[in-house]
């Protein structure tokens, strides 16, 4: 008689690997961790379709994983399987927390809006391929074992999140389409958040009252405008002083719409309990 071995999720087998490494792609994935039972994870968790179908239910949202979808799952989000199809197949990339340190990765924080509210993204044949390539590229770093692992797998997960979401923008793939105010919001914000700081200047953008616009914008997002705001400005701040270290800090906070490289400084320790130049030196 055939004995069968039994399917271990290779999340469960390989989560002393994601503590230590701190990105790491998983091959193998057919199901949830936890199959039929409830799943939060502590880590943000990338599922790249393949094969089959697996129906989910993300919070109290109905969801999908088939070929050809990526979904970007922040942490501490509940999942749980509904129902799927014997061949159902995905690669996963796990992120451990820790790396969100780097601040390559702000992005992250950047994109939590849009994924947040709906993870998932279908893609045509050619982006699948490209998002393909880049994770083969991931692998092959793993594969030749290089000495700078943390910080190549790092650049290269910052391409996959840029690559991924331009697909998104270009194709429109926003199901909430609803939420017009605060999608009209983050489009403005990424144009503007370099020169305009104030809540005003984008309420004015949507014609609506500050008082009126921020609550919209709570309504709809779970965070302020004032949030998003706040948030745009301190990753763009810390990626441009990690690698940007051509530029001064005064040079840093004219690029962010600061008059005086004081204020700009103020505003950074806020955030961080130390200056830019602490920042960057650490």
């Amino acid at each position: 008689m055939k004995n069968e071995q039994t399917y271990i999720h290779p999340i469960t087998l390989h989560h002393q690997k994601i503590k230590e490494e701190g990105i790491v792609v998983l091959d193998d994935a057919r199901d949830l961790p936890s199959g039929s039972k409830p799943f939060v994870s502590p880590d943000y968790v990338i599922a790249i379709g393949h094969r089959g179908r697996l129906d989910l239910m993300y919070d109290d949202t109905p969801d999908f994983s088939e070929k050809s979808t990526v979904a970007v799952i922040f942490p501490n989000h509940r999942l749980r399987t509904v129902s799927k199809t014997d061949n159902y197949l995905a690669t996963l990339i796990i992120v451990d927390s820790s790396v969100l340190n780097d601040p390559m990765l702000q992005i992250i924080n950047q994109l939590r809006y849009h994924y947040e509210l709906h993870p998932n993204v279908k893609l045509d044949k050619h982006e699948f391929k490209m998002i393909v390539n880049v994770v083969e590229g991931m692998r092959e770093i793993d594969r030749l074992k290089l000495p700078n692992r943390r910080m190549l797998m790092t650049r290269l997960l910052e391409f996959f999140l840029r690559l991924l979401s331009q697909y998104r923008k270009n194709r429109l793939n926003e199901p909430h389409a609803g939420k017009r105010v605060s999608i009209q919001f983050h489009n403005n914000l990424a144009q503007y958040f370099r020169k305009h700081h104030d809540v005003g200047f984008y309420a004015e953008k949507a014609c609506l009252s500050p008082k009126h616009f921020s609550t919209v914008v709570k309504q709809e997002t779970g965070y302020t405008a004032a949030h998003w705001i706040h948030s745009q400005i301190m990753s763009e701040a810390k990626m441009l002083l990690h690698i940007r270290r051509d530029l001064s800090v005064q040079a840093i906070a004219d690029m962010l719409g600061f008059d005086e490289q004081a204020s700009f400084s103020r505003y950074f320790r806020r955030e961080m309990g130390m200056s830019p130049s602490e920042f960057r030196d650490s």
